[in-house]
């Protein structure tokens, strides 16, 4: 089901009002969306939400969007954050445009990169998804430092985390990058690999800023 971005926002602000707050309805001034915008009128015809006396109700369909809405966009914060490196109110203004993105499917490519996070950056909780449980069955751990590989195992790169310019420039130039396969030959006293034909040395700093896709 695609949502206007208004729709979406209204969604998630009675989800936070409902689930997180504990109340069994949000009034439109909490919601923050004039109560003559058309989105509400988008969310009823879908039978997501009821409008009556002044507030604003999930319908049991339009909880479950909600759930998956304030999922993308708590998924697309950390994303922000933990791989793009954007963080304070530039963060969250670019988060609340791409979560709009993140659409069916999409979305859990972006959780299993991420590891399954269970926390947005602001320590509110993300609801699981499928993919959660299923890792959690599996044992599947999905992209992790490559200091949570063993000698001999190798993975596909997902990305490098860190703000240092220099230290990305010099993963970049040994091959780290995403796509790439990546083996761990040793983890001790120092981190080698083999990206393509060429062996390299870390130290386990710089190691545990390389996540690969096992």
């Amino acid at each position: 089901m695609k949502l206007s971005e208004k729709a979406e926002e209204i969604l998630e602000a009675l989800w936070i009002k409902v689930e997180e707050e504990g109340r069994g309805f949000a009034e439109f001034e909490q919601i923050g969306i004039d109560r003559d915008d058309p989105a509400y009128g988008e969310l009823t015809r879908h039978a997501l939400i009821e409008l009556r006396d002044g507030r604003v109700y999930f319908r049991p369909e339009g909880r479950e969007e909600g759930k998956n809405t304030i999922r993308r966009h708590r998924l697309a914060e950390r994303l922000m954050m933990d791989v793009l490196n954007i963080r304070g109110e530039a963060g969250d203004d670019k988060a609340c445009q791409f979560e709009h993105l993140l659409n069916e499917g999409v979305d859990a490519k972006v959780c299993t990169m991420l590891n399954h996070p269970a926390t947005c950056p602001h320590g509110k909780t993300i609801p699981p998804g499928d993919c959660c449980r299923e890792a959690r069955q599996s044992g599947d751990l999905g992209v992790v430092p490559l200091t949570e590989l063993k000698a001999n195992q190798e993975g596909e790169i997902a990305y490098i985390q860190t703000d240092d310019d220099k230290k990305m420039q010099k993963l970049m130039a040994m091959g780290v990058l995403p796509g790439n396969r990546i083996h761990l030959m040793q983890t001790f006293p120092t981190y080698i690999f083999r990206v393509g034909y060429s062996e390299f040395a870390i130290d386990t700093n710089m190691a545990r800023e390389i996540f690969v896709r096992r």
